[in-house]
This record gives C-alpha cells, structure tokens and sequence, in this order.
C-alpha cells in the first residue's frame, strides 16, 4: 500500500504536503467549515464534558458505595481493559464497517448505560455490582468506538485540513477536562453523584443526535477492506515498515507510561507542598491551560516533520523534569503549563503524522494499535508512577516522568540522524532558528 498523504517514507525530514505555508490566524479552526464536522464538534463539546463529569462521578460513587480505594481502581481498569484485549479488532472493524453507523452504536451503548446507572442511583438502588457491569459495558463500547472515531475524522473533513481537526478535538478534549471536573465536583458536594452522571447520559444524547444529522453524502468515505485472514498482522507489517508510522509510536510508549499519569504526580506534589485538594486542582487547571494554548498552536504549525515529534517528546521530558527539580513554588506552577503546551504538541504531531501517513483502507488498524500503546502505557505507568511517587517523592516522580521521554527522544535523534547523515546546527545569528537539523557535512556551528 502506498501513502495518501504524498509521504516519501524513505524520507524522513521532508514535510507533509497538508497546508502551504502557516496557517492565518482566522483559519486556526478552518476544519470548523466542514458542515459535518460543525456538528461532530458541538456533538462532543457537550460528550467530553459530560464524560469527564462521569469519570470523576462514577470514581466517587465507587468510594461511597465501598470506602474501599483499590475497588475504584478496579472501576477505572475495567473501563479500559477492553481498549488491550479488544483493541486490534476493533481496528479491523472500523477497516471494514462503515465508520459512522459504528460511532452511532457505540453512542448508543453509552447512552443507555449511563442513563441506566444514573437512574440507579437517583432511586437509591444502585449496588457496586451494577457500577462494575456499566463500567465493563462502557469500556467495551470505548475499544470499539476509538479506532472509528479517530479515523472518521478524516471522512468528515478530508486529508487535505485533518491536522487542523485533530488540534481542535484536542481543544475540546481538554476543555472538557478543564470544566466537566469542576462541575462534576460543585454537584456530588450539592446533590449527589447520580446527577452527574445523568449529565452525562443527557450530553450523549446530544453526540447522538449530531451524528444522526450529518450529510453523509458529503462524508469523503474510505474503501472498505474485504474480510479475510491475516489482516491484523498486515497491520503490523505496514506499521513496521513506515517509519512515520513506527516511531511516533514508539516515542507514544514511552510517553505513555512515565507521563501520561498527571494525577498520580499532581497528588504527589499536593502532598509535597502541602496545599491538598486545592493544590491539586490548581495543578490540573494550569496543565489543562497549557494544553489548549498547545492545541492552538499545533494548528498553526507550518508543516509536520519527524524530527518535530522527537523534539516535541525532548521538549516535555526537560520541562517535566523542570518541574521535580523545581522547589521554588512558582517555577513549578510555571513548568505545570509548560507540561500541558508541550505534551499537547507532542500528541496531536504523533497522531498526525500516523493518521496522514496511513492509507485509508488500513487506518483504522493503524489507529487501534495507537490507542492501545495510549492505554496499555498508562495502565503500565499508573502502577511504575505510583511506586516511585509512594516510595521516593513527588520530585523524584516528575523527574523520572520527563527524563525517561527526553532521554528515547535523544535516543531515538541519535538514531535517525546517523541513518539519514543528518547533524545538529547551530545558528547564533538567528535566535528564531537558532538549532536546525541538516545535512551532514554542513558546520556545526556557524558564527
């Protein structure tokens, strides 16, 4: 198979072909202009809202119904479990199904268990079992519905602007992490944790409808794969074999596990500082900032190159690890938006640049394998970050979580550059571009 996107796989500096020039400003959102993706988008202002809502909700329902903290752990694990077991599957389905009429079921599923829950609860019934099973029964839906969703985008929007729509479902994302908690919060304290979870079963509703509405026949559709044997490892093959695909996924692993767990380092450095529960939503808060200021200017990013995401995953290690070796209380309020701009640039560059460097027949593949190394990593990394934060502090915690990308990103640099007979430059005559990558035989430094 051969890239849609016009990548030369064998070269790996040269940039994606998607926008000519960087962006104006007024066009920060120009996938919005896209009718279908115009209502994609209002459908999941009010679903990640509302989803994040629940998350915390369901977490305190948990506690409530148990006082027992590892059956809320338990509750999270079996919300993405499905995403590992079930994940390269799925891939294949979203390869062979039509995309949409799998989110609209995967929708609905979600729909109805959290209106069950919720009902549940309101009416005093509701027993830790049946959190277990809507928590099962959603997580399933999940592993289905990412692959899909992730590769629908495109069909709404087309190659063409799918780095501008990728930045701005990290907006939304974000901005529903950065509100649905703080909602979710002032209602468990007012009237309880079953209305939080209606919320969320009434802001599916709303995603629901938005998919039901849209002009298909203006959806740009991928050809369908055939059923048939081996498919998965073909997958594999494919990934293997394009290094645009291969290692934004590798250096994705590794972000995973050590820094994708900002809650368990955010409860440390509360406990650290001592500024408790206040601190730790002050702390998720300034990381969510930081995150929608990286969402915009991912948009704005000119092109999207290799060495970008490998310097993207270098950039969040030192300022993360900024962060553990900062004690002056400032500096590390400071490094916490730092985390969020970087760690943003790094994710929506990876997803780019695997989705554009995929052919659409096979993305959806593609797009399970990444949501499970997502997945399996922050499981895999809750438990390292955990113990580390327990048993050697807060500072050693945001050391290690910045440190072990920043070192696979060098790493990796190393790798590529002696492949590619590429070098480091440096310009002090032009702060603007001050470090480049270039071709070896070009001086080092030039002054």
């Amino acid at each position: 198979m051969t890239s849609v996107s016009g990548i030369d796989a064998e070269n790996l500096t040269a940039p994606i072909p998607v926008i000519n020039g960087r962006p104006r400003w007024r066009d920060t959102a120009i996938a919005l202009r896209s009718y279908n993706y115009r209502a994609y988008v209002i459908g999941q202002l009010f679903a990640n809202t509302g989803g994040w809502m629940a998350r915390i909700a369901i977490d305190w329902l948990v506690l409530e119904l148990t006082g027992n903290v590892a059956l809320v752990g338990i509750v999270v694990a079996l919300q993405f479990a499905p995403t590992i077991v079930l994940g390269a599957w799925a891939g294949v389905l979203s390869d062979r199904a039509n995309r949409h009429r799998v989110l609209m079921a995967t929708q609905s599923v979600g729909l109805v268990s959290n209106a069950v829950l919720a009902l549940l609860v309101l009416l005093g019934a509701v027993e830790v079992w049946h959190v277990f099973l809507v928590a099962t029964t959603t997580g399933i839906a999940m592993a289905i519905d990412g692959p899909s969703r992730s590769a629908f985008v495109s069909e709404m929007v087309g190659t063409a602007r799918l780095r501008n729509a990728i930045s701005v479902n990290a907006m939304i994302f974000h901005l529903g992490g950065l509100v649905g908690p703080a909602i979710s919060g002032v209602l468990i304290v007012a009237v309880g944790s079953g209305w939080s979870i209606a919320i969320n079963a009434a802001t599916a509703s709303v995603a629901l409808t938005t998919l039901l509405v849209m002009r298909t026949h203006e959806l740009h559709r991928a050809p369908r794969q055939a059923r048939g044997g081996g498919q998965i490892r073909e997958a594999l093959a494919y990934a293997m074999r394009k290094p645009t695909i291969l290692w934004p996924i590798v250096l994705l692993g590794f972000v995973a596990v050590f820094g994708m767990n900002l809650p368990v380092l955010f409860t440390a450095a509360a406990t650290s500082f001592g500024t408790g529960a206040a601190g730790y939503g002050l702390y998720s808060s300034l990381a969510a900032v930081g995150a929608l200021i990286g969402a915009v200017l991912s948009a704005q990013r000119r092109s999207l190159r290799l060495r970008a995401i490998v310097i993207a995953t270098i950039g969040y290690g030192l300022v993360t690890a900024l962060a553990g070796v900062a004690l002056w209380y400032p500096l590390f309020l400071g490094a916490l938006v730092g985390i969020g701009i970087t760690r943003l640039l790094f994710a929506t560059g990876a997803e780019s640049m695997t989705q554009l460097s995929t052919n659409p027949g096979i993305r959806g593949r593609i797009m399970s394998f990444y949501f499970m190394v997502v997945v399996g990593g922050q499981a895999l990394g809750g438990v390292i970050m955990g113990f580390i934060a327990e048993h050697f502090g807060a500072h050693v915690a945001f050391m290690v979580a910045g440190g072990v990308p920043a070192l696979a990103g060098v790493v990796i640099a190393v790798v590529l550059a002696r492949r590619h007979q590429l070098r480091i430059r440096v310009n002090i005559r032009t702060p603007r571009r001050l470090v480049r990558i270039v071709p070896r035989g070009q001086s080092i430094l030039e002054s």
